[in-house]
């Protein structure tokens, strides 16, 4: 302690027109402390006052900038150390350091920088502010393509130095991108893919710059894809497996390197790591399952890259995502289904699909997950029988295989996902299939269930989806049976509602089924539609210019249904609806127009 406080004074005194030789003395003394006791060595040095002495080391010419700039990097491992540091007005001497041509005084200005800069916006401030990445990213090109240990030593260090300049800051990462870094990194990486420690630099910089959408494209230029694979084929330590899946997802979300990725064997290496870790209870093992089945799912979101995996249905990698869906692992189940679901986005893969009994294995799927089930897993199952009854031609084969009851056994379910999704696989399912229908129209606990969810205020997509369900059961079925237990369940309020959505096609299929009704059980329907106000609802969207063509026609086809009905007539004769009407015989739509007339016509008559 003595020798430190001593060496402390002498640099204080010494600095300016002392020998070489004793500088070098003191600096070692200082340098054997940190070594020894680090945290408390920094705190004596801050105190000291030393530090503003070390900008004026700071100059190429000395020969002993090395050593000055070692001790800055070691005092700066500590957190209280960095502001202390540029505000002793280091970064600038130690930034134009960056320009020397000594190797070690390189390394030790690298270190110094990138400590400083660890988690410090005043040391990334200063940094940014004196140039310091424009010089490095020059640097990593230079000497990218240099093996020998001294460089890829320098190479490692400005690799890390970048990392801390621009972790978790969007503007400094842009910075670097806009500077061309991406080619250089993933240049390095192929060069210098034996070298376990630049390569982990490497990686970490790759994932601190891919989450930027700018990177993407970059990346997307280059041979990344090859690397990482390539890269990760040699890994067997989980941890190395880890890095490089954390940088895969981020890329994974483009889809020009989804397909790259494809190209360059991914999908090999994630069912293969599937195969050995499914059966397995150890922790990495879980965790590398999970990593890899959902990289394989986010693989298949590009249109181009799975239907490059789909390979007409006949595909390897389709056949073993299939296996996956009756596996006994949680994580696959839903990694399975959340594949076909995805595989799931075109007609001909739908129609294959359907044909070669996936339909079985999805409800096999359910089947295991109604009581206490997992949600996650039944909201992809439903999501990957919703996309399979898109196909006109699937609906009446799903619906004889029983889909329909399989996803009622989730009418209990509290989960909104799950509601949404079972409300959207039955709306598809009915789509121009009346008996089916017809079938789920008159089934009391749905409806009733549907009335309930319609009033889901905090789930706006279940009350959208209940809401488009009942409109649907009656539009589909067209059966007056359906009708009264939509009217018996207080389903008709919810109808007129829906005809003021925001959305047009909500409001025309809503106008549509109560048109429906009106025709063929007005009698029954009327006290709730005259509660519901309804007549002064049609008013309003035949007033409003904005309502679109067809709103206009079928608000005109129900209002001339309407007027069977006494109490409703006397409340379209109360509302002046002729004035409104007649305007709209010069719409510049000829079918609006049209109907303008007809109403016209048929209001006069029951005046």
């Amino acid at each position: 302690a003595d020798n430190l406080s001593e060496a402390l004074k002498k640099l204080k005194i010494t600095s300016t027109d002392s020998t070489a030789d004793s500088l070098e003395g003191c600096l070692d003394c200082l340098l054997q402390a940190l070594a020894q006791n680090n945290m408390e060595t920094s705190e004596k040095i801050q105190k000291s006052g030393v530090l503003q002495v070390f900008a004026s080391l700071l100059t190429p010419q000395s020969s002993c900038t090395a050593k000055v700039a070692n001790i800055i990097a070691e005092v700066a491992r500590n957190e209280f150390m960095r502001n202390p540091c540029v505000d002793a007005g280091l970064i600038p001497p130690l930034v134009q350091l960056l320009n020397c041509k000594d190797q070690e005084v390189l390394l030790q200005t690298g270190r110094a920088l990138g400590n400083i800069c660890y988690d410090s916006h005043e040391g990334r401030n200063a940094v940014d502010h004196a140039g310091g990445a424009h010089i490095v990213v020059d640097h990593l090109r230079s000497l990218c393509s240099k093996t020998d240990p001294a460089s890829e030593k320098l190479l490692t260090v400005f690799c890390g130095m970048l990392m801390n300049y621009s972790n978790e800051n969007d503007t400094l990462q842009s910075q670097l991108i806009n500077m061309g870094v991406i080619p250089t990194l993933v240049k390095l990486l192929g060069i210098h893919c034996q070298n376990a420690a630049l390569t982990e630099m490497c990686l970490v910089a790759f994932g601190n710059l891919a989450e930027l959408e700018s990177s993407k494209e970059q990346f997307a230029y280059t041979n990344i894809a090859e690397e990482l694979v390539k890269l990760f084929k040699k890994q067997i330590e989980h941890d190395k497996k880890e890095m490089i899946f954390e940088v895969l997802a981020p890329l994974a979300e483009n889809d020009v390197i989804k397909l790259q990725l494809v190209e360059a064997g991914l999908v090999e290496c994630l069912l293969e790591i599937v195969q050995k870790t499914v059966d397995s209870d150890k922790e990495d093992d879980i965790a590398e399952l999970k990593t890899a089945s959902d990289l394989m799912v986010l693989l298949l979101l590009g249109d181009e890259s799975m239907q490059k995996l789909f390979e007409g249905g006949k595909g390897s990698v389709f056949q073993r995502v299939l296996s996956w869906i009756p596996s006994n692992s949680h994580q696959l189940q839903l990694a399975g289904a959340l594949a076909i679901a995805n595989f799931a986005r075109n007609d001909g893969n739908c129609i294959h699909m359907v044909d070669n009994g996936i339909v079985q294995k999805l409800m096999d799927l359910l089947d295991r997950h109604v009581e206490d089930g997992n949600v996650t897993v039944q909201h992809a199952a439903l999501s990957a029988l919703r996309n399979l009854a898109i196909p006109v031609v699937n609906k009446a084969k799903m619906l004889s295989a029983g889909v329909a009851e399989a996803v009622l056994k989730f009418l209990r379910s509290e989960m909104p996902p799950v509601q949404f999704k079972l409300l959207g696989t039955l709306r598809m399912l009915i789509d121009a299939q009346a008996e089916a229908a017809e079938q789920l129209g008159k089934n009391v606990k749905l409806v009733e269930r549907l009335v309930e969810w319609c009033e889901a205020k905090d789930h706006a997509g279940v009350m959208g989806e209940s809401n488009r369900l009942l409109s649907a059961l009656i539009r589909h079925s067209k059966s007056k049976d359906v009708i009264r237990t939509i009217v018996q369940s207080g389903g008709i309020k919810h109808l007129v509602t829906m005809a003021t959505s925001e959305h047009v096609i909500m409001q025309n299929e809503a106008l549509v089924a109560l048109a429906l009704i009106a025709a063929l059980e007005l009698v029954t329907a009327e006290k709730d539609l005259e509660n519901a106000h309804l007549v002064q609802i049609l008013h309003r969207l035949l007033s409003d210019d904005r309502s679109a063509p067809e709103i206009k026609y079928n608000s005109m086809v129900l209002i001339c249904a309407l007027i069977g009905s006494e109490p409703l007539q006397k409340e379209v004769q109360s509302m002046a609806f002729l004035e409104v009407i007649s305007k709209l015989r010069s719409h510049e739509n000829k079918t609006v127009a049209q109907q303008a007339s007809l109403t016209e016509q048929r209001l006069a008559v029951e005046s």
